[in-house]
C-alpha cells in the first residue's frame, strides 16, 4: 500500500518526528508524543504542587463545596443556593469522587486530597494537551507543532490554567480535545467534547464549537451526522447532569440554562462584582502569554500576508483544514469576551491553547517570509536559515515566561506556605495549649479571598469572618444537616450585598490570619501591633503591591526583584484572651 508523506512522518522514529524537505535532505525535528506528553505531566505537576489560586471562587465555589461534600463541612456561595442554582454538582463529583477514593485507600490527611486532585488535574490537562499537539502536528505540520509545544509548556497562562479546579480550566481540557477531534478528522470527538465543555462547565464554550459545526454542517454537508452526535450527547451528558443536580437540589434544575439565565437575562448580571477597562485582557494576556500572545493576535493576517508572499499555501492541499478556519476558535471567543464589561482572567483560559498555536503559526510565518527574503535561490527546507530567528524569540518568550510565573511565586505564595503550618501548629501543645476535641474559630478579615479551603485546615477548626473594608457577600457555611444542599439558606442574594450575619465578634476567635500593612482603618486594624490582645505564632513575607514598582512586581528579576519590591508579614496571630474568672463578692 502506498504511504503518504503524512502517513510517513507519523512513523519515522520512536522519539522524533521529521518534515523532510523535497528539495535538500534536511529534516524539521519536532517530539513525538509519548515524549511530549512527559514533559507536559511534568509541567503540569509542577504547577500543581507551586501555582497559587489565583481565583477565590477556584476556593469558594468548587473547593469548599467539594470540601463539604466529602467530609459535610465547607462555604456555600449563593450560586449553591437552590433559589439560584447555577452551578453543577456534576461538575463537582467529577472530582469528589476521586478525592473520596484516595481518602478511603491511603488515609483521611485532607492536605493530600487536596494536592492530589490537583495533581489528577495536572494529568488530565497534560493528556489532553498531548492529543492538541498530535492533532496540531497532523494539520500545521512538525514546526507549527513544536513551537505550539514550546508555548504550552512555558507559558505563564498554562501554568495558571492548567490545574486550576474550574470550569473554565475543564473548558480548556474540552477545547484541546475538541481542536484534537477536529484536526484528525473525527468531528464525533469534536461535538462530544464541545457538548461536555457547554453542559458540564460553561456554557459559553459552544462558541468554540461554531466552526466545527459550520466545518461540519455546511463544509462537509453532514447534517444527520451532526444532528445524531448533538443527540447522543444531550442523553448521555446533559440527562445525567440535571438528574444529578435536581437530586442534590431537591427540585428541577438545568444549571447551564440558569447561568445563561443569570448572565445574559437578568437585570443585573455579573457587571455588579466590577467591569474593567478595554485593555484589560491585553494586559492580562502579556502577562501570561507575552510576545505569544502579541504573535496569536496577529495569526490570521500575518498567515494570509504570508501565503501571498509565499509561492504555495500555509497548509499544504492535502485534505487538511484551511488556517482561516482553524483560526476563528479564537477570534470568536476575542469578539465576545473582549468587549464584555465584567472582565476576568479565567473567562480567556478555555483559548489559552489555541493562544499557544497562532503563536506558533505567527512564528513559522516570520520563519517562511524570512528564509524566502535572506535565502530565496537556496534549495533547502525555510527552517535551515531561519531557526536561529526562531530560536531568539522562543528563548525571550521563555525567560520572560519563567520571570513572571516566578514572580507569581515569590510574591504571592506565602498563604499556600503558610496554610499547611497550621496543621503542625494544631498538633504542638506548646503552641496549642485547647483541648484537641474542643471547637476552634480561626479567623480572616481582609485576606479572606486568599483562604485556600478548609483542606488546610484540621478537622474541628473553622474560619470564620471578622469586619473588613470589603463590603460585599461572603459566602455562608453549609447547614450541618443531611440535606443541606436542598435547604435555601438565609441572609443570601445574588446582588452582591453585604451581609453582616456572616460577621463574629474578633473576641471570639482563637487565631487570626492577617497581612500586616501600614494602611489601617476602624475595620483593619493592624491587629499584629496590638501586643496585649494577640500573640504572633508564625510570619512568612508577601508582596506589597501598593508600595512595590509595576516592574519588579509583575517579572522576576535575580537579585533586584528581592531589593526593590516591599514585603509585609504575613501573619498567623494567637489571641492572648482568656475567660476571666468570676470574682468573689467582698463582704
Amino acid at each position: 500500500m502506498k504511504r503518504t508523506s503524512q502517513t510517513k512522518d507519523a512513523r519515522s522514529s520512536p522519539t522524533q518526528t521529521k518534515e523532510t524537505s523535497a528539495k535538500a535532505g534536511y529534516s524539521c525535528w519536532c517530539p513525538e508524543t509519548q515524549t511530549a506528553i512527559k514533559l507536559l505531566i511534568a509541567a503540569r505537576f509542577t504547577a500543581a504542587l507551586m501555582s497559587n489560586i489565583s481565583d477565590c471562587d477556584e476556593t469558594f465555589n468548587y473547593w469548599e463545596p467539594t470540601h463539604y461534600l466529602l467530609y459535610g463541612k465547607g462555604f456555600q456561595t449563593w450560586e449553591y443556593s437552590p433559589t439560584y442554582a447555577i452551578r453543577s454538582y456534576a461538575y463537582l463529583f467529577l472530582h469528589a469522587i476521586p478525592g473520596y477514593i484516595h481518602s478511603f485507600v491511603l488515609g483521611g490527611n485532607r492536605l493530600l486530597v487536596f494536592f492530589f486532585v490537583r495533581c489528577l488535574l495536572g494529568f488530565v490537562c497534560a493528556f489532553c494537551e498531548a492529543l492538541f499537539y498530535s492533532g496540531v502536528r497532523k494539520t500545521f505540520g512538525p514546526n507549527v507543532a513544536r513551537w505550539t509545544l514550546v508555548f504550552l509548556l512555558f507559558s505563564t497562562g498554562m501554568f495558571i490554567s492548567g490545574t486550576a479546579y474550574l470550569p473554565s480550566s475543564f473548558s480548556m481540557y474540552m477545547t484541546m480535545i475538541s481542536m484534537a477531534g477536529w484536526y484528525f478528522g473525527r468531528c464525533e470527538i469534536s461535538i462530544v467534547a464541545t457538548a461536555v465543555s457547554t453542559f458540564i462547565s460553561w456554557p459559553f464554550a459552544c462558541i468554540i464549537g461554531a466552526p466545527i459545526a459550520f466545518d461540519c454542517l455546511f463544509l462537509r454537508g453532514r447534517w444527520i451526522f451532526f444532528i445524531k452526535w448533538c443527540l447522543i450527547s444531550v442523553l448521555f451528558v446533559l440527562v445525567p447532569q440535571v438528574a444529578i443536580d435536581s437530586y442534590m437540589y431537591g427540585k428541577l434544575v438545568i444549571a447551564p440554562l440558569n447561568i445563561v439565565t443569570y448572565n445574559v437575562f437578568s437585570e443585573h448580571g455579573p457587571d455588579i462584582y466590577g467591569v474593567e477597562p478595554w485593555m484589560f485582557y491585553f494586559h492580562n494576556g502579556f502577562l501570561n502569554f507575552n510576545v505569544a500572545f502579541m504573535m496569536a493576535l496577529v495569526a490570521l493576517p500575518v498567515a494570509i500576508v504570508t501565503s501571498r508572499i509565499v509561492s504555495g499555501k500555509f497548509v499544504e492541499d492535502n485534505g487538511k483544514l484551511p488556517v482561516w478556519l482553524t483560526m476563528m476558535p479564537m477570534y470568536l471567543w476575542i469578539l465576545v469576551f473582549f468587549t464584555r464589561p465584567h472582565k476576568e482572567e479565567r473567562f480567556l483560559f478555555p483559548i489559552y491553547p489555541l493562544f499557544c498555536l497562532a503563536a506558533a503559526v505567527t512564528l513559522s510565518c516570520i520563519q517562511r517570509v524570512f528564509h524566502h527574503f535572506i535565502s530565496p535561490h537556496k534549495k533547502q527546507h525555510f527552517t535551515v536559515s531561519s531557526d536561529q530567528l526562531a530560536i531568539t524569540i522562543g528563548v525571550m518568550f521563555g525567560l520572560l515566561s519563567l520571570s513572571r510565573t516566578g514572580a507569581l511565586y515569590y510574591g504571592y505564595h506565602t498563604p499556600l506556605d503558610l496554610y499547611p503550618e497550621i496543621l503542625n501548629m494544631a498538633a504542638d501543645p506548646k503552641v496549642h495549649t485547647l483541648p484537641p476535641e474542643k471547637p476552634i474559630n480561626i479567623c480572616i478579615g481582609k485576606e479572606w479571598y486568599r483562604f485556600p479551603s478548609h483542606f488546610f485546615l484540621p478537622e474541628n477548626w473553622s474560619l470564620q469572618y471578622i469586619q473588613s473594608e470589603f463590603r460585599g457577600q461572603l459566602p455562608k457555611h453549609y447547614d450541618s444537616s443531611p440535606d443541606a444542599t436542598r435547604l435555601i439558606p438565609t441572609e443570601m442574594n445574588d446582588l452582591n450585598k453585604e451581609e453582616p450575619s456572616r460577621y463574629i465578634d474578633v473576641k471570639k476567635c482563637h487565631y487570626l490570619i492577617d497581612l500586616d500593612l501600614p494602611q489601617v482603618s476602624d475595620r483593619e486594624p493592624r491587629y499584629s501591633q496590638d501586643k496585649e490582645n494577640w500573640q504572633l505564632v508564625l510570619t512568612s513575607p508577601f508582596l506589597d503591591v501598593q508600595m512595590s514598582p509595576k516592574l519588579y512586581r509583575s517579572f522576576y528579576i535575580p537579585f533586584l526583584s528581592r531589593r526593590r519590591n516591599v514585603f509585609a508579614n504575613y501573619n498567623i496571630l494567637k489571641t492572648r484572651r482568656r475567660k476571666g474568672k468570676k470574682k468573689v463578692a467582698t463582704p
